[in-house]
C-alpha cells in the first residue's frame, strides 16, 4: 500500500491543472488580440518594403539574382514542416499521450532553430555581396525578417518549456490549452513567414 502510495506520489497531477472552459476561451481571446498586434506591426515594415520595391525594380532584382531563392526556399519549408509536427504534438496530447506530444514538440523546437541558424547564413551572404543596414534596400529588408527571425527564437525558447512540460506529463486529453496557444503564435509565425517569402524574394 505504501509503494503504491508513494508511485502514485510521483505521477503527474493532470486533473489538478484542467483549465475550465472561461479559462480556454480567456487565453485564446488574449493570445489573439496579441497576434492582431503584431499583425499591425508586420503590415508596417511590409508596406514600407513595398514601396521600396515598386520604387527601385533594379536594386531589387540585382539581390535576387545575385542570392537565390534555393536557400531560402529551403528554410520555408522546414518552418512549414515545424507548424506540421507541432500539429501532431497537439494531436497526441489530445490522444492522452504526453511523451509523444513531447517528442513532435522536440521536432518543432529542432525545425525553428534550423531556421534561425540558416536565416543567419543567409545574412552572412548578403553580407558578402554587401547588402548592410547602411543600404536601402538593407533597411527595408533586415527590418521584416529580422524581427520575424525574433519571434522564431521566442517561439523556440517557448517551445522547450511547453515540451518540458510535456515531458513531466503535465498534458492530456482534458488538459492541453498550453500546447494550443503555442500553436496558435508558432503558426503565426508561418503565416507571417510565407507572406514574407511572397512579397520580399518572389515578387
Amino acid at each position: 500500500m505504501s509503494e503504491m502510495t508513494m508511485e502514485q506520489g510521483h505521477a503527474p497531477d493532470t486533473h489538478s491543472s484542467i483549465p475550465s472552459q472561461e479559462q480556454i476561451n480567456n487565453s485564446k481571446f488574449a493570445m489573439w488580440l496579441y497576434l492582431a498586434s503584431e499583425v499591425i506591426i508586420f503590415t508596417v515594415f511590409i508596406a514600407a518594403y513595398v514601396v521600396f520595391r515598386i520604387n527601385n525594380p533594379d536594386v531589387v532584382k540585382a539581390v535576387h539574382e545575385e542570392l537565390g531563392v534555393i536557400l531560402v526556399s529551403i528554410n520555408t519549408f522546414i518552418l512549414l514542416t515545424s507548424s506540421w509536427a507541432l500539429v501532431m504534438g497537439l494531436r497526441e496530447a489530445q490522444k492522452n499521450n504526453s511523451q509523444g506530444a513531447a517528442r513532435w514538440l522536440g521536432v518543432t523546437v529542432v525545425l525553428g532553430t534550423v531556421f534561425v541558424l540558416l536565416q543567419y547564413v543567409e545574412y552572412n551572404e548578403l553580407a558578402r555581396i554587401g547588402v548592410s543596414l547602411d543600404t536601402e534596400f538593407g533597411m527595408r529588408f533586415y527590418a521584416p525578417t529580422a524581427f520575424h527571425g525574433a519571434h522564431v527564437i521566442v517561439g523556440v525558447l517557448w517551445g522547450l518549456w511547453v515540451m518540458n512540460k510535456a515531458r513531466k506529463g503535465r498534458y492530456g486529453a482534458q488538459n492541453y490549452l498550453a500546447i494550443e496557444i503555442f500553436g496558435l503564435y508558432w503558426h503565426f509565425v508561418d503565416v507571417v513567414w510565407v507572406v514574407l517569402f511572397t512579397v520580399i524574394y518572389l515578387i
